[in-house]
């Protein structure tokens, strides 16, 4: 079972641009609470507090412990937005979560044993992540915080495809329902340059006669 990880906020009652400008000038985060039966309801967050957390994989694919006002509700974050150039958090979506109700969630991928493979260990092999993150569908209690993928048998010319990744108990691809062309690399192991054959060296063009003659004048 995931980690729980708790993050806490308070209620804010005054909306619109000018009120979330007066609270980011106060090293706070404007954000919005919705989803499930209840009304969306806005909040406010510690700024420092949460960039701290989201430092972390597990802000961004985890089921988060969120405390409004003593109360706790699961919750997901499913948008964050930044600030262009500085190192601020401008706004954040929470959404509700419902234990009976299936999640769409993107989690990142671990990958496990590179190194040893046989792959790893072969002079001028590339291995390529063509992903680093899949999107998964499950009930919330199998969430997981990420998806390892073991490469330690990875050979030179392995493609590792979504199909061959193993999942923990009650998680599904949903991509993988769409047929097998939707059943992407995960994981190449290439060499790095392919051989080229030398090319022999051209041969001389033909000078026209014409050009001879006047040269011989």
């Amino acid at each position: 079972m995931a980690t729980e990880h708790k993050i806490t906020a308070t209620r804010r009652e005054v909306g619109g641009k000018g009120a979330s400008r007066r609270l980011r000038r106060t090293a706070q985060i404007p954000a919005i609470l919705y989803g499930g039966s209840a009304a969306p309801q806005p909040l406010q967050l510690d700024h420092d507090k949460v960039w701290l957390a989201s430092q972390n994989e597990w802000f961004y694919s985890s089921i988060l412990d969120l405390e409004v006002d003593g109360q706790v509700q699961k919750v997901l974050l499913r948008d964050m937005q930044r600030h262009p150039y500085k190192q601020l958090i401008m706004h954040l979506d929470f959404q509700r979560v419902d234990e009976n109700q299936t999640l769409r969630v993107k989690v990142p991928l671990h990958f496990l044993n590179q190194e040893k493979s046989p792959a790893g260990k072969t002079a001028g092999v590339v291995v390529t992540h063509e992903l680093n993150e899949i999107e998964i569908s499950c009930l919330p209690k199998d969430l997981p915080e990420f998806i390892e993928v073991d490469l330690a048998g990875l050979k030179v010319g392995d493609i590792v495809h979504l199909s061959d990744l193993k999942l923990p108990a009650g998680v599904e691809i949903p991509e993988l329902r769409l047929g097998k062309e939707h059943d992407v690399a995960v994981v190449v192991a290439k060499h790095g340059r392919e051989e080229v054959e030398e090319t022999a060296a051209p041969e001389p063009a033909e000078v026209p006669a014409a050009k001879v003659k006047k040269e011989e004048k």
